[in-house]
């Protein structure tokens, strides 16, 4: 292996056998067969790549793409069915945070149980204790059996154990979501610091916009195969086109690539929340909703900054004067952040008659800040001068939108920023 490379995999593959009873897995093992009593299942076939000393890599794709598969087998957790990898460096690893506590033992004691199980000397351990009690900031807690913490107290220790050993290769799976909002700024803190540092990252995550902020190149998992590698924006762009059954020229994708929902003659190439509210007297009704990027494709993934496309098709059971279309934005926790209506906009839809069908479309500016929302869709209007509700979908389907730069709240601004020396002399930022 080169000097400059970390990690090298070459040709890994990860094959499970799937047995549909418990006693098909005895009889084999037991020998008292001859029969195939299992379906094979590879997570991983054929996978090769180099991550270079100091580059943060992430790695995407959808669940059951293989992604958590190969970070085990790297970290050693998980042997491969063929194939190598080789590593150049002392690894620390956050995948199941927490894994090797024991519950009976104190915090203290678990510091240093995991230390150990690092490779850590007593002495080593000492040096760094004062900084992962700090990182922890669970008090006197420390001091308790583990499993009188709660669950968040339990996951800053382990987390605040695994990221204070001073490692070469930092490897993370979805570890960073730990905690409360102050805990996880203080481990993204912590991960910036490592690539300041030159440190070696490889994290998993769902979480575009952490991709985009932090990688230099991007590994694109699909169905156990490398879809792609190469910078955030090139993979990412690849990501968006495969859930939408797309290849990397165009083609169709691997079949299964995603569960497409069909509502009535309308595909979206994401599936709408099974947990949305839908109300109203169906008067009229809303048929299917599409969100389109920038470049036209459907995706309920979208840049900040960038346009996109709500598109709404409904149709009149009923005569109706005057429907009102609206979509609003909230974020995860329920608050609304925005939206708007057809009256809002003064687009004055004239009446319809029974049978007839709309497609409304509503463009906009994505200046929403890097994360994960909840749209919701709706048909309302007024008959003998009562509001009424024809057709309601709450929390329909997720955005997420992807950013590289985040500001404070839900929007950014969108500055222009300058700093003046009062000599004259004048920087731009």
């Amino acid at each position: 292996m080169k000097n400059d490379i970390a990690i090298h995999v070459d040709h890994l593959s990860k094959l499970y056998k799937l047995y549909d009873k418990p006693s098909d897995r005895l009889k084999e093992s037991l020998g008292l067969t001859r029969k195939k009593c299992y379906r094979e299942h590879y997570a991983l076939t054929d996978v090769s790549f180099d991550i270079g000393k100091g580059e943060t890599v992430g790695i995407i794709g959808t669940n059951g793409a293989g992604k958590s598969t190969i970070l085990k087998i790297i970290t050693g957790v998980l042997n491969p069915t063929q194939g190598e990898v080789t590593v150049d460096g002392r690894i620390s690893a956050l995948l199941e945070l927490g894994a090797g506590f024991n519950m009976e033992y104190t915090g203290i004691e678990n510091i240093y149980l995991n230390g150990t199980m690092m490779g850590f000397s007593e002495e080593e351990i000492d040096a760094r204790l004062e900084s992962i009690l700090a990182f922890a900031d669970i008090g006197d807690f420390v001091y308790q059996p583990v499993k009188m913490y709660s669950s968040g107290m339990f996951v800053r220790l382990a987390f605040a154990v695994a990221i204070n050993i001073d490692p070469e290769i930092l490897i993370v799976d979805e570890a960073l979501s730990v905690g409360d909002v102050f805990f996880q700024a203080k481990c993204y803190r912590k991960f910036e610091e490592f690539k300041q540092q030159g440190k070696t990252i490889l994290f998993v995550t769902h979480d575009l916009t952490s991709i985009s902020k932090y990688c230099d190149r991007v590994i694109l998992l699909d169905h156990g195969k490398v879809m792609g590698y190469g910078s955030p924006k090139e993979t990412v762009d690849l990501y968006k086109r495969l859930l939408v059954g797309q290849g990397p020229d165009g083609e169709e994708g691997p079949k299964g690539t995603q569960a497409y929902t069909k509502k009535q003659g309308w595909i979206a190439p994401y599936e709408m929340n099974p947990n949305a509210l839908e109300y109203g007297d169906k008067r009229a009704e809303l048929l299917g909703f599409m969100l389109l990027d920038a470049d036209g494709l459907p995706t309920n993934t979208v840049d900040k900054g960038s346009y996109f496309t709500m598109k709404l098709r409904a149709r009149y059971n009923e005569d109706i004067d005057d429907p009102i279309f609206a979509y609003t934005i909230k974020d995860m926790r329920g608050t609304e952040i925005t939206g708007t209506n057809t009256m809002y906009e003064k687009i004055t839809v004239q009446p319809r008659k029974a049978g007839e069908t709309d497609v409304v479309t509503f463009t906009q500016k994505a200046d929403l800040q890097g994360g994960e929302y909840l749209i919701s869709f709706g048909l309302t209007g007024y008959r003998d001068g009562d509001f009424v509700v024809y057709h309601r979908l709450y929390d329909a389907c997720s955005l997420v939108v992807v950013s590289t730069k985040n500001t404070v709240g839900f929007y950014d601004m969108n500055s222009e920023v300058t700093v003046e020396r009062e000599d004259g002399d004048r920087t731009d930022g």
